[in-house]
């Protein structure tokens, strides 16, 4: 009798290809790219985003070095990479809110006495403008907010009306007073003249 051994090898499936959104150390490049692994990924960024020599990959939101490939295959779909050269470091997103200011800059050790932020945003795609939200914050302890709600083009065209009927409404009140105004100065101007031909004819 014979017997024949065999021996499988099993050889483990190589990792997906898997969707990210990478970004240069400024945030002025954004690409979208696929990659099972994290050198793959290294390599398209290298080429997509037109860098050089050594680069090191970090999570744009915080900055946290993505230096192993146990913790890439970790990360979730479509997660923000940054892509940093040689010598570049992380930088936290800039606040988009814009500031203007009166005069100098604001000296160092200077102590704010009001902060005013204004906020656009849309509830409904279907509303023709954006609502404004405004908060000021006094001394730092102190905030207040207004909430100013967008409309859409039914309430927009109904307010519209409404203001131009009070509008007509009140030039309409300031014509008849303008009228009333002038008969009044026609009707003494043309009892003066008769009161003033009934002197003559007494003469």
């Amino acid at each position: 009798m014979s017997s024949e051994f065999g021996r499988r090898v099993w050889t483990s499936a190589p990792p997906p290809q898997r969707p990210f959104r990478v970004c240069d150390h400024k945030r002025t490049t954004r690409k979208g790219l696929t990659a099972a692994t994290r050198q793959e990924l290294l390599d398209k960024a290298l080429e997509t985003l037109l860098l050089s020599g050594v680069l090191t990959l970090v999570l744009e939101e915080d900055g946290t070095a993505v230096e192993s490939e146990d913790f890439f295959q970790l990360l979730e779909d479509d997660t923000c990479l940054m892509v940093l050269e040689s010598g570049q470091s992380w930088s936290p997103i800039r606040s988009r809110v814009l500031s203007y200011g009166l005069g100098r800059e604001k000296p160092k050790h200077s102590k704010d006495i009001a902060r005013i932020t204004f906020d656009v945003y849309k509830q409904n795609p279907r509303d023709l403008f954006g609502s404004l939200n405004i908060k000021a914050t006094f001394y730092g302890l102190y905030s207040m907010s207004c909430d100013i709600q967008g409309l859409g083009p039914k309430k927009v065209l109904r307010e519209l009306l409404r203001w131009i009927s009070a509008l007509l409404q009140g030039l309409g009140h300031i014509l008849l007073g303008i009228s009333s105004t002038l008969r009044h100065v026609v009707e003494g101007a043309e009892q003066w003249q008769l009161q003033r031909q009934g002197r003559l004819h007494r003469y």
